[in-house]
């Protein structure tokens, strides 16, 4: 275990800028984001949430995948990447990076721009002291103070900042940004405070309510219940959801041209856009809002947690509760299907 005075933190992080890309949470107009820190330039770790998760740090909103000029093309030198640290990640986004690698690392499939991030990544994570109103995290498998997942954990202690270090690349990173281990004699009296820490953002939540597994009624009659038009009821499909969320990876890739020099782009997208599931026939087989709101949670609470078995898609970090415009709970969504019965 380690320490650092806040005060000594930015000597930290420009050391560790001589090894690592790094990324944290930068407060910004419109409140705090998750973006690549510029030289010199220290996470901002008194925040409590970002708008935007921090999965753009392996997959970006536009990520150039090559250019071309006529029938000759060229991609990015993937393996030369630099080491990357996402500095004050909190543990609920950092469990959602690992839920991601199940679409984008399948044994069919391997996205090489998504992996090459992913590997190459250290997670240093910030528990989160005093949790939003609107996280549900222990809902969901993870929790303020979670450590699966990390490389280290960063707990705030006022005045100075404890870190647990998880792996060998936790053990790199703090080598790296001199981080010297806590003095043997106040390792005891340092885990008691993160221990009563811990115990009380816990307590503190107030979403306690079951969001497991829809498993007692099956994919079909889970699909084709009568209830769906009526839950759907308000959402105006804006992809607010879908935008904010850690989980979420539809993507769209576009050319961008002129003449016959060009580059390819993958960019983010929406299933709750009505073009995204349009067919060049012009058949549309989500043409209706409720269609693609169907879509959008059976993909998090069925499909999903029935395709890999590793649980919702969804870490409960609350931000499509937050900013969804029309007031849309997914933790009434999940409790309202968790009653539906199978229709055969």
């Amino acid at each position: 275990m380690i320490i650092i005075n806040k005060t000594d933190l930015a000597g930290a992080m420009t050391r560790a800028q001589e090894t690592y890309l790094l990324s944290g949470p930068v407060e910004t107009f419109h409140g705090h984001t998750f973006r690549h820190l510029e030289p010199g330039q220290t996470p901002d770790l008194s925040y409590q949430h970002t708008l935007v998760s921090p999965k753009a740090v392996v997959f970006p909103p536009s990520d150039p995948l090559l250019t071309f000029s006529g029938n000759d093309w060229t991609g990015p030198d993937l393996a030369g990447l630099p080491p990357q640290a996402a500095v004050g990640i909190r543990p609920y986004d950092a469990k959602a990076l690992h839920l991601l690698k199940y679409n984008f690392d399948t044994p069919e499939y391997k996205d090489p721009f998504f992996l090459s991030r992913f590997e190459n990544l250290t997670l240093v994570g910030l528990a989160e002291n005093q949790p939003d109103p609107a996280n549900f995290s222990t809902s969901c498998g993870t929790g303020p103070f979670d450590e699966t997942g990390l490389d280290m954990l960063l707990v705030d202690l006022g005045d100075a900042l404890a870190g647990k270090i998880l792996t060998d690349k936790g053990e790199a990173f703090a080598r790296a940004a001199g981080l010297v281990p806590i003095p043997a004699e106040k390792k005891t009296a340092v885990a008691s405070t993160i221990a009563e820490l811990k115990t009380r953002a816990e307590k503190s939540m107030t979403s306690p309510r079951e969001f497991g597994s829809l498993d007692p009624v099956s994919t079909l009659d889970l699909y084709e219940q009568a209830d769906w038009e009526a839950l759907a009821f308000g959402c105006i499909n804006c992809n607010t959801c879908t935008f904010v969320c850690p989980t979420c990876w539809c993507f769209d890739i576009q050319d961008e041209a002129r003449g016959q020099k060009g580059v390819r782009l993958k960019l983010w997208d929406s299933c709750m856009s009505a073009l995204y599931s349009a067919h060049a026939s012009g058949h549309n087989p989500r043409q209706q809002g409720w269609q693609r709101f169907r879509n959008r949670f059976m993909h998090k609470l069925k499909y999903f947690a029935d395709k890999y078995g590793a649980g919702p898609m969804c870490v409960g970090c609350g931000r499509c509760i937050r900013l969804c415009p029309a007031g849309i709970d997914i933790r009434t969504i999940h409790q309202a299907l968790s009653r539906l019965e199978a229709v055969t």
